[in-house]
């Protein structure tokens, strides 16, 4: 089977590696910088741009590509499902229209409240036109969260509290966001435990994988700006320790409905990936957001548990006969931790050189050059450290070693899987549920 892949960074690389578990599969990628571990896995290679779609369509056409699979959003939101198409290459991925899910806030939140899918939030749609109903949402709410609408590489996003704190600057934060894009998207903030549910779908058939936590904060003790994923880590019993399995049940049961409420609203059954952002509140699990492909580092929790062959799912994602495949993922934990070039996210150092020491932890590239002496970083998520063990203290101990043993001008956050940091995540929901009670603390 030839199977076109497209994407460059660490959630790609295990993708390709997951693939190539099937010695049969011949894999051809399509990257926008040359990832060397990938390269490695490929019989062919293209570096071109996401939105360069008859590259992209000739790439797939010349290597005689059985279906596609695709990595990041940019691709997505270019129609890259759509040019594939036409050319006759089935994608795990949606067209356009459906990648809205993810490109477009304005579009999911909407979604929900037409079809009255339980987990939304108050919000509130704005533009150039009708700014001025801001003040009026933000005397609704305690705090507000600004979102463009639009992509943003997961740094768009701007909090009440760490990153502005009046309504005044909420409103000046709106109006630099419309200097660039149509509408913005306030939301109230909520209060509780963020989560990742990542499922496939073939658009009748919804199935997840493991729930894992990502850690946006660039430093330990979840401080600092917010960044691309630090790392993530999910459990033995595919749980995590302030979820129960009611919980994921719930997130489960939405990202199903929002899947219906898709073809409903398209006429086109979405195939591919539906990773859901959600939070535990003393209300109950809330959606904050939709990807419309695999999380990075989130993937790489998930995809080197599993059992099951990929193509196959990927196949039967397509010929929508997912139901008949029995996806089967190991009982251990993972944590993921990613070595990134000091100064990141907001002015990291580039071409500096990375090593990696000896350690048991499976190596994910991302964004790094290989030269002829070595690793050079080129500015974003260097290299990510995946430990596996039978428990979430093993295989934190396994990523961290592994890690440490690292060169350069790099840093990461230790404090990820840690049971220092789980207890702090289990006792906020405690403390929530104590609330919800009405037992003061």
């Amino acid at each position: 089977m030839n199977i076109l892949l497209i994407g460059h960074g660490a959630r790609e690389h295990v993708i390709a590696e997951t693939f190539r578990k099937n010695k049969d599969v011949k894999l051809f990628s399509f990257m926008k910088s040359k990832n060397p571990r990938i390269a490695a896995l490929s019989e062919n290679i293209s570096v071109g741009s996401y939105s360069d779609l008859s590259g992209i369509s000739k790439f797939a056409k010349n290597n005689y590509a059985d279906l596609a699979f695709i990595g990041p959003e940019d691709p997505l939101n270019n129609g890259v499902v759509n040019a594939l198409k036409d050319i006759g290459v089935e994608s795990v991925g949606p067209t356009k229209s459906m990648a809205r899910l993810e490109s477009s806030k304005s579009f999911t939140r909407n979604l929900l409240e037409k079809h009255q899918i339980e987990g939304n939030i108050k919000f509130t749609i704005l533009g150039k036109d009708n700014l001025d109903e801001l003040s009026g949402f933000l005397n609704d709410i305690d705090q507000a969260v600004v979102k463009p609408d639009g992509l943003t590489g997961g740094k768009g996003v701007r909090v009440q509290g760490d990153h502005f704190n009046t309504k005044e600057e909420a409103f000046e934060y709106c109006e630099e966001v419309l200097e660039t894009q149509e509408l913005v998207v306030v939301e109230e903030k909520l209060d509780g435990e963020e989560f990742s549910l990542q499922c496939l779908t073939d658009g009748k058939t919804v199935v997840p994988t493991p729930v894992a936590q990502d850690h946006k904060r660039a430093y330990d003790g979840d401080k600092g700006p917010n960044t691309g994923g630090m790392g993530s880590y999910s459990c033995e019993d595919h749980l995590l320790p302030f979820l129960n399995k009611d919980h994921v049940d719930k997130a489960l049961e939405i990202t199903k409905k929002v899947s219906e409420a898709i073809y409903k609203e398209t006429g086109q059954f979405y195939k591919g990936v539906m990773y859901g952002g959600f939070i535990l509140t003393k209300d109950g699990v809330k959606l904050l957001e939709y990807n419309a492909r695999f999380g990075d580092p989130e993937a790489m929790n998930v995809l080197p548990l599993l059992r099951t062959d990929f193509a196959s799912i990927c196949q039967a994602i397509i010929l929508q006969k997912l139901d008949q495949v029995n996806i089967d993922f190991e009982k251990k934990s993972t944590v993921c931790k990613y070595a990134v070039p000091d100064g990141y996210p907001g002015n990291p150092v580039k071409d500096e050189k990375i090593t990696i020491g000896p350690g048991k932890a499976k190596v994910y590239y991302a964004s790094v050059e290989e030269k002829e002496d070595g690793l050079y970083m080129t500015g974003s998520r260097a290299i990510a450290f995946l430990g596996i063990g039978n428990s979430l203290e093993d295989a934190e101990k396994v990523a961290e070693e592994s890690i440490c043993g690292a060169k350069g001008k790099i840093f990461h956050r230790k404090d990820i899987g840690t049971k220092a940091l789980i207890e702090k995540r289990v006792k906020r929901i405690y403390d929530l549920q104590l609330l919800r009670n009405g037992v003061n603390n």
